[in-house]
């Protein structure tokens, strides 16, 4: 399928992961998996679920004010806790919380209204489904590509339980895509089979019958769209669409105690590296239990809002910037290939330097205060280009978090890549 061209093109995505697990601040479905809470104790928050505030409203007005382009919803994490009303199966928020309702709906609407693409998360795998027997062995699998853990050996499978439990699966995804018609699915758990056993190319078609444009991550293996790194900009950025999953302090969903939160200018950074490459980013929140998004969570992304507001020219509907060694700190390219945009995180000591640039360079200026900035080449030889050097912005200029540089191209992006003339 070839990629829906609003996904590369909106940068910056919220994930949403919000669940019964907000209520005592637990890892979601991994604290009791892993026997970090027992089980009892992390199903018994569902009758602290009650999602009073939940106004998803003003989760989208939040939303559009950071910049965000696109939102995900965990519908369903591991711990099979639903947020709509499914007829598949009977653990669900409506029938089994305070809440009492649908909690999707409402939030596809809002968003919808704010412009903002609907993304939910569904996991493949149900560890609380009595048709899902689980494959984990004693210490958590590794989750990368061919892992020893695929290799450990397992007991037969009940081949009826199994295809009941593929039934529930399909069941609910054909939920989501009907009722709620999706931009976007983002899967997960699939470590846990393999892609036959899942029938990936049987839910792939499901999807697409309904909802025929909606974009599939990379947990839906060979069916995926788009790669999903978490936690870290990735050294060497994967070559098509991706997306770096990244969290504002060290938990997906809410727990009370962790305040350890990434500053506003670090987000930046991240963000502005991860478009560098071509990639997006999608930044998770952790609601409470009754709806509401923390304040730190709430100044991070209306601080992320004002950068991007400055700054969406070199944002949004760009592509990857310079390969490494061409300058030093990320850059985007307009789809144009006419207007590079150089990252700038430091006070510049001197003029910033541009190597391998063969198209010759109209202009010069800041983003955001329009200020043009002297520029010249120095030193080539044959085809070898010189080093641009820019003048450095006054203090004036200067952005609290990350500074941009226009470059206006007299034609499109040309660059020298050889190693030299010896």
């Amino acid at each position: 399928m070839t990629m829906q061209p609003w996904f590369p093109d909106a940068k910056f995505g919220i994930f949403i992961h919000w669940g019964i697990y907000a209520v005592d601040g637990v890892q979601e479905s991994w604290s009791f998996f892993e026997g970090d809470v027992p089980h009892d104790q992390y199903m018994a928050q569902r009758h602290g679920f009650t999602a009073r505030h939940y106004a998803p409203e003003d989760w989208a007005d939040l939303f559009a004010r950071a910049g965000a382009r696109y939102a995900v919803l965990t519908s369903r994490h591991h711990d099979g806790v639903s947020l709509w009303d499914t007829a598949e199966g009977d653990l669900n928020v409506v029938r089994h919380t305070p809440a009492g309702r649908d909690l999707v709906g409402p939030y596809a609407a809002a968003m919808r209204e704010r412009g903002i693409k609907v993304g939910l998360y569904y996991a493949h795998n149900d560890w609380n489904h009595p048709d899902y027997a689980s494959t984990r062995y004693e210490g958590r699998p590794p989750e990368q590509e061919n892992n020893p853990y695929a290799e450990v050996p397992k007991e037969e499978e009940d081949l009826a339980a199994w295809a009941r439990y593929l039934a529930y699966r399909d069941g609910q995804v054909r939920e989501l895509t009907t009722r709620f018609r999706p931009d976007l699915l983002w899967f997960d758990g699939e470590w846990e089979r393999t892609e036959e056993q899942w029938r990936i190319r049987d839910l792939a078609r499901l999807i697409r019958s309904e909802v025929p444009r909606c974009v599939l991550n990379a947990r839906m293996l060979s069916e995926g769209d788009y790669a999903t790194p978490e936690q870290g900009v990735p050294i060497e950025p994967p070559a098509g669409p991706w997306e770096l999953c990244l969290t504002l302090n060290d938990s997906w969903g809410y727990r009370h105690h962790d305040h350890n939160y990434k500053s506003t200018g670090q987000l930046i950074r991240y963000f502005t590296e991860t478009i560098g490459g071509g990639g997006n980013l999608l930044l998770s929140v952790g609601p409470k239990e009754d709806g509401t998004i923390p304040a730190e969570q709430v100044e991070r992304l209306e601080g992320m809002g004002v950068w991007l507001a400055r700054h969406a020219e070199a944002v949004y509907g760009t592509v990857r910037g310079l390969p490494a060694g061409h300058h030093y700190g990320p850059s985007t390219l307009s789809a144009d290939r006419r207007t590079l945009y150089l990252t700038v995180f430091d006070i510049p000591r001197g003029p910033i330097g541009v190597r391998g640039l063969r198209t010759p360079v109209r202009r010069v200026g800041v983003l955001g205060t329009g200020t043009e900035l002297g520029h010249q080449v120095v030193g080539g030889l044959h085809e070898v280009p010189g080093v641009l050097w820019i003048d450095p912005p006054t203090a004036t200029d200067l952005d609290e978090h990350a500074t941009v540089l226009a470059v206006e191209l007299d034609g499109e992006l040309d660059l020298y890549r050889g190693a030299g003339r010896f």
